[in-house]
């Protein structure tokens, strides 16, 4: 196919962006990946539809991503389409404890809204870089709290182009996880539900976070935040530490000297590097402790 006409065929459609052969380094980040066939960034719900209608059209398989940040897309890239649900979608509304909100918007800038409005629930989420409706189908979470104990319910289009309302009890929510990860399912809007505080209160306990963030975690390098879920009774980083993988590198992919379940770009790592290093880690906690390391990261696109 010629993505180029492609791209510029379905730019005409839609108010938001879309791009040919796009590098998806420049859109996760790790900073790492190969070009997405087309690569579409949706301005708003009208934009999603339109672009799974166009997919539809030219038979292209479509894989939706939120900011990237918890993501590996292989050094081949991404056929087809790739959805870029961030940046667009970014709307809030607040109403009593509850705050509705566009899938694109960011957890810290959701969380300061939420602050600006007197509202707690979101103080962990302020220093997690994905975007809100990446953030409910991961069921991102940090300190003890997790994404899936706030939402009331989800807006889902499917790739069909039929939209639902999912209550939050329908997600089966469980640690770094929901049902929605098995579904061919959008989201645009959920509903979260927060409680009445002090904004002086609520920052405090989000300064408190983020000072932690910046003390354990090696926030000047691409990262894609943890690697692995932590075992039950466990923590990653500790059993990758015990098993003196901590500073162990493959090509430009780093285990990180500062947070073991990191691993870090040190500038031009590949897709294959940081597979590689995961593949080790995971081998060598398995052989030194018989625990299965799960990776908390998605896996996508083709060999390169």
């Amino acid at each position: 196919m010629n993505w180029s006409d492609l791209a510029q065929e379905l730019g005409q459609q839609v108010t938001g962006k879309v791009i040919a052969l796009a590098p998806m380094r420049d859109y996760t980040t790790w900073r790492i990946g190969g070009p997405a066939d087309l690569l579409c960034n949706p301005r708003n719900e009208g934009d999603v539809i339109t672009a799974l209608k166009f997919a539809e059209e030219y038979g292209l398989p479509v894989t939706v991503i939120g900011n990237g940040s918890n993501l590996l897309v292989r050094d081949g890239g991404i056929r087809g389409l790739a959805l870029r649900i961030e940046g667009g979608l970014d709307s809030v509304q607040v109403e009593g404890n509850r705050v509705l909100a566009g899938a694109g918007i960011l957890l810290p800038s959701l969380s300061r809204i939420a602050l600006r409005a007197g509202l707690s629930g979101l103080e962990f989420a302020a220093g997690i870089p994905a975007s809100l409706g990446g953030a409910v189908v991961m069921n991102a979470g940090a300190f003890g709290q997790c994404l899936g104990d706030l939402v009331l319910e989800v807006d889902v289009v499917g790739y069909d182009g039929n939209r639902k309302l999912l209550s939050g009890s329908d997600l089966l929510f469980s640690y770094r996880t929901s049902s929605l990860q098995d579904q061919k399912l959008i989201i645009l809007k959920a509903a979260l539900q927060l409680v009445t505080e002090t904004p002086f209160a609520i920052a405090e306990r989000m300064e408190k976070n983020l000072a932690y963030r910046r003390r354990t975690q090696p926030l000047n390098l691409p990262t894609a935040g943890s690697v692995f879920r932590n075992p039950p009774g466990h923590y990653a980083a500790e059993l990758i530490e015990l098993a003196g993988l901590k500073g162990a590198r493959v090509g430009d992919a780093q285990v990180s000297p500062k947070h073991a379940n990191f691993i870090v770009n040190l500038g031009n790592a590949s897709a294959r590097q940081v597979i590689t290093l995961i593949e080790m880690i995971k081998e060598r906690v398995r052989s030194r402790f018989g625990i299965e390391l799960v990776p908390e990261i998605r896996l996508v696109g083709e060999e390169g």
